[in-house]
């Protein structure tokens, strides 16, 4: 290759390295600044593609989505003087990119640190105002609201950053609290099972009794009306004999003596010894 097309061939790339370098692109998730020697001179670049001047400008891209960024495990003190551990996290995006810049110099990491530490105080704050239960359960949707609220005024004005949410994640006891409150929660439940099983017993008792009550009165009335009913038929019978015998002494008297003839000797082995005369032997005297 001679000199003139190496030479050619040289300007022919400056020119074009010097032609990349005068277009930037920028994506739809994305809005930059033009910086002219540190100083920003456009603080609203949209999406597409544009011209800068080569080694004068600088465009700096950012993200505009919104941003997770999870806080550390932090120890607060309660309303009770108690420990909590919470764990949570903040939604942020960039609104104001010259704030942002001026204050991170474009460094994530830096912006985060700052919006965790802006977090972590209001946070601090709102834990301190409450009870275990109201962090918790009680007032935590609202503790959560106004500490967004409170956040995203901070970071607005101070970053240039928009707070949507801050939620929190997880609240636990510190280790060495958590073993006390497992050990009186078990006693209280332990305590409330004793209750149970006491009262229960109670009220077995009180039902076994009951059933014994009924089944005595049961029995009672039972054995009352068998008696009566027992008595209305001997009644019954003895009229009915007393009937029968009115009608006919004599054969009353005859079919009385078989059946203790009957009864007396119903088997061989049977023996009575009677005098003669016995009474009880009159019908087999008189047989005829």
């Amino acid at each position: 290759m001679n000199p003139r097309t190496m030479q050619a061939l040289s300007i022919t790339l400056i020119i074009l390295s010097i032609l990349s370098s005068t277009v930037y692109t920028i994506r739809e998730t994305q809005r930059g600044i033009l910086v002219q020697f540190g100083e920003i001179i456009d603080a609203n670049l949209s999406a597409g593609i544009g011209l800068k001047i080569p080694f004068m400008h600088e465009v700096k891209k950012f993200d505009i989505r919104t941003q997770v960024t999870d806080t550390e495990r932090t120890e607060y003190l309660t309303q009770e003087n108690k420990f909590l551990i919470v764990d949570s996290y903040v939604l942020w995006r960039i609104i104001d990119l010259k704030k942002y810049f001026t204050v991170t110099g474009g460094d994530t990491r830096k912006a985060e640190s700052l919006l965790m530490a802006r977090v972590n105080d209001s946070l601090k704050n709102k834990v301190s105002e409450r009870t275990v239960h109201e962090v918790v359960a009680g007032q935590r949707d609202q503790m959560m609201q106004q500490l967004t609220q409170e956040t995203n005024t901070l970071a607005k004005k101070e970053f240039g950053i928009e707070v949507v949410d801050v939620r929190v994640k997880r609240v636990d006891f510190p280790e060495s609290i958590s073993e006390s409150i497992y050990n009186r929660m078990r006693t209280e439940r332990e305590r409330e099972a004793r209750e149970h099983r006491s009262q229960g017993n109670e009220l077995a008792e009180t039902i076994k009794a009951e059933s014994e009550r009924e089944q005595k009165v049961i029995m009672a009335e039972a054995y009352k009306q068998s008696e009566t009913l027992r008595g209305e038929g001997d009644a019954q019978a003895a009229s009915i004999a007393a009937a029968a015998f009115g009608k006919d002494a004599e054969f009353y008297r005859f079919y009385r003596s078989m059946q203790a003839y009957k009864a007396s000797f119903n088997k061989s082995s049977d023996m009575m010894v009677l005098k003669g005369d016995s009474e009880f032997l009159h019908y087999m005297r008189q047989s005829k």
